[in-house]
């Protein structure tokens, strides 16, 4: 099947307002809390990354007010 245009599966990011990123934020330091101690890597730093950048875009936000 072919996406119609504005359809969410046609690669683009979801917008997400500041307070759905502060909750996203949360449940992903929730996640990286409870990762045992198997957990690979990679999903660790996937999961790190996605914080991080989370938390740089929430600091930038007030700034473009």
């Amino acid at each position: 099947m072919r996406a119609f245009d504005g359809q969410r599966s046609d690669n683009q990011p979801i917008k997400r307002s500041a307070s759905e990123k502060e909750k996203l934020l949360q449940e992903l330091k929730q996640t990286l809390a409870g990762m045992k101690s198997h957990t690979t890597p990679s999903l660790r730093q996937s999961v790190q990354k996605r914080i991080a950048d989370l938390e740089t875009e929430l600091r930038a936000a007030p700034a473009r007010r």
